[in-house]
């Protein structure tokens, strides 16, 4: 039998680990401990501050520049000798 009404069945995705009833427990649990271990342990927490600043400082460097060796100075179109393409700044007449 044909569905006249449009009522064809619903392709649902699974539903995501934490939107679970387990996903749930696990991140109300990981709070309790982050809320505990902070509160017990801060101490030690302000103490690390700066060792994790000095940490902080290579992490960033190697994430955000990508790390060493991957320079591609002729790819960048910016980069262009201002001697050829602008007659202006050679120093003689145009």
């Amino acid at each position: 039998m044909h569905d006249t009404h449009g009522n064809a069945p619903q392709h649902t995705s699974p539903t995501p680990f934490w939107r679970t009833r387990y996903g749930i427990g696990f991140l109300v649990f990981g709070a309790i401990t982050a809320y505990f271990l902070l509160t017990e342990h801060l101490a030690h927490v302000v103490g690390a501050l700066p060792l994790l600043f000095l940490l902080a400082c290579p992490l960033m460097h190697v994430f955000m520049h990508h790390g060493h060796g991957h320079h591609h100075h002729g790819d960048d179109p910016s980069n262009t000798d201002v001697s050829r393409s602008d007659p202006s700044r050679r120093g003689g007449t145009p």
